[in-house]
């Protein structure tokens, strides 16, 4: 029986990730800030699943919450083959409408988290020659959007670079770049969603289900939906300055993930 670690896995991506593995069988540690709803989900998967669901209450904005989680990644008698690291928030508006605490916060959250909890499992995976991580960023990577999207363009590049260096290791690590996801994300930012059209809207089960698919072909960077893809291809073509004009509009409502 294998085991997945999954941050941010109270809800959106993250509990679709937490379905979908228990499903398959794999014993889970979801780690989330709030305990209550931990706990719930933990029973309802053992429940429905039959699998051990362990539950960690950390807060990965904190060092002591990092540490946490590395401290279970680390754990070799109780081995996590799988982490997904997808805990992670926006922030409303543009630049310097953010406060620099909010700002700073996100990038603890989004790079020195995911750069620890990464470190912390791939040491563990190379010396057994087996292992996965799954960090989730977006299609905002590839935008010049502000703090949110630099983050995640930050771990995309990251992702893709331990990847080529853990080549031939064992450990396999995958960047995962969804669209707009229709979970609590855009809620808990207060970030109006009404002028996205329908089409662009992803189903976060959907989402999960294609990322397991493109980890198993072997890819460093998953991109889970065939419109969003066409999307990214053209971003490559377009000018900078035009995608700066265009993703600055946007960001005043809304973010990507």
């Amino acid at each position: 029986m294998t085991t997945a670690l999954i941050t941010g896995a109270t809800a959106g991506i993250g509990a679709a990730f937490a379905r979908r593995l228990a499903a398959d069988g794999h014993d889970l540690v979801l780690v989330a800030r709030d305990t209550k709803r931990l706990q719930e989900h933990a029973t309802e998967l053992h429940d429905r699943h039959g699998v051990e669901v362990e539950v960690l209450t950390a807060d990965l904005s904190l060092d002591d919450g990092i540490a946490l989680v590395e401290k279970r990644l680390s754990d070799r008698r109780n081995a996590v083959d799988l982490l997904v690291n997808n805990a992670g928030f926006g922030n409303k508006g543009p630049f310097l409408e953010a406060s620099m605490a909010d700002e700073l916060t996100m990038l603890k959250v989004h790079c020195e988290a995911v750069l620890r909890l990464t470190s912390a499992a791939a040491e563990s995976m190379k010396e057994r020659r087996r292992g996965a991580v799954i960090n989730v960023a977006s299609v905002a990577a590839f935008l010049p959007r502000g703090t949110y999207g630099a983050s995640k363009a930050w771990v995309v590049q990251f992702t893709q670079g331990v990847a080529r260096e853990l080549s031939g290791s064992g450990v396999r690590l995958m960047a995962l770049c969804p669209g707009f996801v229709r979970t609590e994300f855009h809620q808990r930012a207060g970030m109006g969603t009404d002028n996205i059209p329908g089409w662009m809207w992803l189903d976060a089960d959907k989402v999960v289900g294609a990322a397991l698919t493109d980890l198993t072909r072997g890819r460093t960077v998953s991109i889970p939906d065939p419109r969003y893809k066409a999307l990214t291809g053209l971003v490559k073509l377009a000018p900078r300055g035009l995608l700066g004009g265009v993703s600055s509009s946007a960001g005043r409502k809304y973010g990507p993930r």
